[in-house]
């Protein structure tokens, strides 16, 4: 079963791009072409494929882009490859879907990798893109919330876990896209104080011990490590039902552990 399901913060992020993409569905919105960026392990693949005539996913780590393909083989629009976000192979104006879900903080320059978003879309083309936000509930990591007033030394746990050595602001992000013909349709926060309550410190301690690519780099030699399947959860409905308590209580504040956009080229 694909237990990252199971986690709040990573089933939120799921449910962004799935409940984006029915919605675009029931607007009887259609995509011939889509690009991945950031496929990982592929498990977000099988989900979208369904939406678009032919889905491209895509990943700078070899070894993941191996075990996506072969978990997905029989999926007949989908096709894999490895990429570099800041330096893609396709042409522009090659997409009308693109979706990249927590891969801006990994790239080093994640504003030349909006320049890349900007270049493949179509006119007209959506994006939806998510990433963890500098602005972060207190209750999700304390400790570098705390140092960030006095150095700029973080621990590489809580909201710098998973590989982060930064995060993104969402102001930086809009200018971002701006910049790159990319108009801002909608801005949800993913993910409150609730959620970073139930997530500190110890997924970060848990991905670094079972998941294979634990830091989310380009190389991984870890040979002995959790993978998941397509299989969704039953136990994920409990999720839902605290992520839906999360929202009914701190929906409305302006700190989130994520932020997902929904972005249209001009």
């Amino acid at each position: 079963m694909n237990y990252k399901l199971l986690f709040p913060t990573y089933r939120n992020r799921y449910l962004f791009v799935r409940n984006q993409l029915r919605q675009l569905a029931a607007e009887q919105r259609s995509f011939s072409s889509a690009l991945n960026l950031g496929t990982g392990e592929g498990d977000y693949d099988v989900m979208i494929a369904p939406f678009c005539q032919s889905l491209f996913a895509c990943d700078i780590n070899e070894q993941d882009v191996a075990f996506a393909q072969n978990l997905n083989r029989e999926v007949p629009n989908l096709h894999y490859g490895v990429e570099n976000a800041l330096e893609l192979s396709f042409p522009d104006a090659s997409f009308d879907l693109l979706i990249s879900v927590d891969v801006l903080e990994h790239v080093g320059r994640p504003e030349r990798m909006m320049e890349e978003v900007g270049r493949v879309l179509q006119p007209g083309g959506l994006a939806l893109i998510t990433f963890p936000s500098l602005e972060f509930p207190f209750t999700y990591d304390p400790i570098n919330r705390i140092l960030s007033l006095f150095t700029d030394k973080k621990i590489p746990q809580g909201a710098y876990a998973f590989g982060h050595e930064y995060l993104v602001l969402g102001s930086d992000f809009r200018l971002w896209a701006e910049r790159n013909g990319l108009e801002v349709l909608q801005e949800y926060n993913l993910s409150g104080a609730l959620v970073a309550l139930a997530e500190m410190y110890w997924t970060g301690i848990i991905q670094r011990i079972f998941k294979a690519n634990a830091t989310n780099v380009s190389e991984n030699k870890r040979e002995k490590a959790m993978r998941p399947s397509t299989q969704e959860p039953a136990l994920a409905a409990l999720t839902d039902a605290f992520i839906a308590l999360d929202k009914a209580l701190f929906g409305r504040g302006k700190r989130s552990v994520g932020k997902g956009f929904v972005l249209r080229k001009r």
